[in-house]
């Protein structure tokens, strides 16, 4: 198949567009023009279900909907359309809105980035002691966008919210200096957008010179379900996979971190050769996906979609919380009822699909995972632990909130028994500037 991108400029040139009422594309316009878009011809022609539009879960979350703004963002961006507003105008108000969606959540730009003699890295970031995420430049971009992305800002054209870098030299200097990371993720956007070439420069470096420590290189990408063919029959795709070769024979593990929404995205024969071809070279695939409401928050869903991706030897590995960023109102569920979700779909398959951790929401402490809800002495209460944190030693301690089955995030949550704090409030509030740290309770 030829790639063909659609972006906001051109989206109506696509033949299904015709189908939807003049409301529908509007709105499409007029979210996008805040909230980046991008699709291609496989995710339009073989993912989405058009008889099922506009609830197919495939077009939801690729294709904007008008209530991912709030109605006095988008009554706003209506106007200006209305009234002929210029481009420079519509930007403009768009920024406006964009800086109050919390671009970059969790601390990204403000404690993540590491430094290096004395300069910030803002290609990188380094949260968690054993893992560093490095941004090539070339690739911040997707194949196609998802509506309900955390990474939004990357494609927003508002270069101060943007991570990228074209310096490899210095992530190998900074991981010299760093003998704790053991592994890099390549992230974006998505590094798979890029020439091989081009992805080489970053990686064989790390095998040629890297230090001794880094063991695993990983790669972060949703190119499996939005454009399979980069394995396949793009011009470079064996280049590609040679690469990964070259990871493995190095004695690297190469984790490919790839990211499926919905079992639609496993269906067809093409995103199976592409993940056996993957799997050739050595490579490990683990999936991973937010919970997400009008995609996939549904226990019988996600059952289906771990039984696919084990079928086909990858291993499921991370069930997030939607990210408190972007049009979270739209997509978020009640941490309560995505437990319920997660647990249900966990109890409907084997162990071999249990590898999967959940649900999790990645915050600015670390990523907290609900483990449930109990009673301790007669108390209803919310069961927490950390899979990862700023500090190490807050990893699988568990902690307890106030039963609340509305909150949607850790910092709705209070902790139980008439604690003030939670465990790693005081400690959290020393690592970072006070004016910035988030409020974890009321």
């Amino acid at each position: 198949m030829e790639y063909k991108a659609y972006v906001t400029q051109n989206f109506k040139t696509i033949p299904q567009i015709k189908q939807l009422s003049d409301e529908q594309v509007q709105a499409i316009e007029i979210v996008s023009s805040v909230l980046p878009f991008k699709t291609n011809n496989y995710v339009v022609d073989e993912l989405i279900d058009w008889s099922k539009v506009p609830d197919d879960p495939m077009f939801i979350g690729t294709f904007p909907q008008k209530e991912m703004l709030i109605p006095e963002h988008y009554k706003k961006m209506e106007a200006l359309f209305k009234n002929g507003a210029g481009k420079s105008e519509i930007k403009k108000e768009a920024d406006k809105i964009r800086l109050q969606l919390n671009p970059n959540p969790a601390g990204q730009m403000e404690h993540n980035v590491p430094v290096l003699q004395a300069e910030k890295l803002y290609g990188m970031q380094h949260k968690y002691r054993e893992t560093a995420l490095f941004f090539p430049s070339q690739g911040q971009t997707c194949h196609a966008y998802c509506t309900f992305c955390f990474r939004w800002p990357q494609f927003a054209g508002m270069t101060a919210l943007k991570f990228a870098s074209k310096e490899a030299g210095l992530l190998l200097q900074y991981l010299d200096e760093h003998p704790e990371v053991t592994d890099v993720l390549f992230t974006g956007g998505d590094p798979l957008v890029v020439k091989t070439e081009i992805l080489a420069s970053y990686i064989e470096p790390l095998l040629e010179s890297g230090p001794p420590s880094l063991r695993t290189i990983r790669i972060g990408s949703k190119a499996l379900s939005y454009w399979p063919y980069r394995f396949l029959t793009d011009n470079d795709a064996d280049d590609l996979l040679r690469l990964f070769e070259k990871v493995k024979r190095a004695g690297k593990h190469l984790a490919f971190m790839a990211n499926f929404n919905h079992p639609v995205e496993l269906e067809g024969d093409t995103v199976k050769k592409a993940i056996s071809r993957i799997l050739e070279t050595g490579a490990v695939i683990r999936t991973q996906s937010p919970l997400l409401r009008h995609i996939n928050d549904s226990s019988e869903v996600w059952a289906e979609m771990w039984k696919r991706q084990v079928s086909l030897n990858c291993i499921p590995y991370y069930v997030f919380v939607a990210r408190n960023t972007g049009a979270q109102h739209y997509f978020s569920v009640p941490l309560v009822e995505t437990w319920q979700i997660f647990r249900q779909a966990y109890q409907s398959v084997s162990g071999i699909c249990r590898t999967v951790r959940g649900p999790s929401m990645s915050c600015l402490p670390g990523k907290v995972q609900i483990l449930g809800v109990t009673e301790v002495g007669g108390t209803k209460v919310m069961t927490l632990r950390m899979i990862q944190g700023r500090n190490p030693d807050w990893v699988a301690r568990p902690f307890f909130a106030e039963y609340d089955e509305k909150a949607t995030w850790y910092t709705d949550l209070k902790p139980a028994f008439g604690e003030e704090k939670f465990f790693f409030q005081d400690e959290l509030e020393s690592m970072l500037e006070p004016e910035e740290v988030e409020v974890v309770y009321e």
